[in-house]
């Protein structure tokens, strides 16, 4: 009796890894490599990372560190269908009297990897957003040193501003980047060279004084709110916070206490994230605020409802995952969108 219970156990762990590979074959997966994300991932396999990330997320879960990170030497399954559709629409498109009704357009500042953004809806259609990413030109914000390299507060609040302003474009939304950089597009590096040559639209030196450079923003998007008079606008400002170093902080909002609809932004991009941590974070509480900061001078100066975003604390171990990883600024910028969406949706 106990030898045959012995064979049917040797059977069963045998046949079951069989099964699952079966399975897996069936369903198109793929072994992560050592530095591949869950975007690098989707790209290699000829799928839209910004449209099947949800989906990869839901079908890998048990597979995925901290809900969002992936075990090198792993089996993953990929989404199937809608990735390789757009692949081939986009192909189609480019071939000289196509009649495919995928819309793409090109943007220069995204840098060549990431100008070409692909229409996925028109539910912005008709909105005026303006990004200002925090600080610039002679002034880098906060600072620390990682891999014993120097990193700096406006490279990595750019790149998600520019991960953002590709998100809102593809839904049909009409994007201003107050602060641009000529040569620095969306970049995939974990550590973001730093530079000082950024500019504010249209093509204004930042200057070195304070004051004047937050002057310079306003005068910048309220020139331009009062040219989109009318329309639905908003205005969101990303940087990167600097505590002490154990401090480890979740992405905060800020606001203006007169704006009803500055609140109602910061909240719907407070529960985006909050829905977020829970679905894919469950075992880790969202302790990000929105709150009333119009003491600051962007919140108290512009025109548009806004709000104001802090994305992690430089100088946390913790929290610097969230920014040098590209994949973790691409999901920011991701959820940021989706706030942004729903808040819009909502009116």
């Amino acid at each position: 009796m106990l030898l045959k219970s012995i064979k049917s156990l040797l059977v069963l762990l045998l046949c079951f890894p069989f099964a699952i590979l079966i399975a897996q074959d069936s369903l198109n997966t793929v072994i992560a490599q050592k530095g591949d994300g869950i975007y690098s991932l989707l790209r290699k396999q000829g799928v839209d990372p910004y449209i099947t990330y949800d989906d990869f997320i839901a079908l890998n879960l048990p597979r995925l560190r901290d809900s969002m990170h992936l075990y090198e030497g792993m089996s993953y399954i990929i989404p199937e269908g809608v990735g390789e559709s757009l692949k081939k629409a986009k192909e189609e498109t480019k071939t000289e009297g196509s009649n495919n009704s995928i819309e793409t357009n090109s943007y220069d500042i995204f840098g060549e990897k990431y100008a070409e953004v692909i229409s996925k809806s028109e539910r912005l259609k008709g909105t005026v957003y303006y990004l200002i990413s925090g600080h610039g030109g002679p002034d880098p914000g906060a600072m620390t040193q990682t891999a014993g390299k120097s990193i700096s507060e406006d490279e990595y609040a750019y790149d998600v501003t520019l991960r953002l302003a590709r998100e809102l474009l593809s839904h049909g939304a009409l994007v201003y980047v107050i602060v641009r950089d000529p040569d620095d597009g969306i970049r995939d590096e974990r550590i973001l060279e730093m530079d000082k040559d950024e500019l504010v639209i249209p093509d204004q030196a930042i200057p070195l004084n304070q004051k004047d450079r937050l002057e310079q923003r306003v005068n910048a998007v309220n020139k331009l709110y009062v040219k989109h008079k009318g329309k639905h606008q908003r205005l969101v400002v990303t940087h990167v916070d600097s505590r002490s170093k154990g401090q480890n902080i979740d992405v905060f909002f800020y606001y203006h206490e007169k704006s009803k609809k500055g609140k109602k932004l910061a909240e719907s991009i407070h529960n985006t994230f909050k829905n977020k941590y829970k679905k894919y974070q469950p075992n880790r509480s969202y302790s990000g605020t929105f709150e009333d900061r119009s003491n600051l001078y962007l919140v108290k100066k512009t025109l548009p409802a806004m709000t104001f975003i802090e994305i992690g604390n430089i100088r946390n171990k913790k929290d610097q995952r969230r920014i040098l990883d590209y994949d973790n600024r691409q999901a920011l910028a991701k959820w940021i969108s989706e706030g942004v969406i729903l808040d819009y949706e909502a009116e």
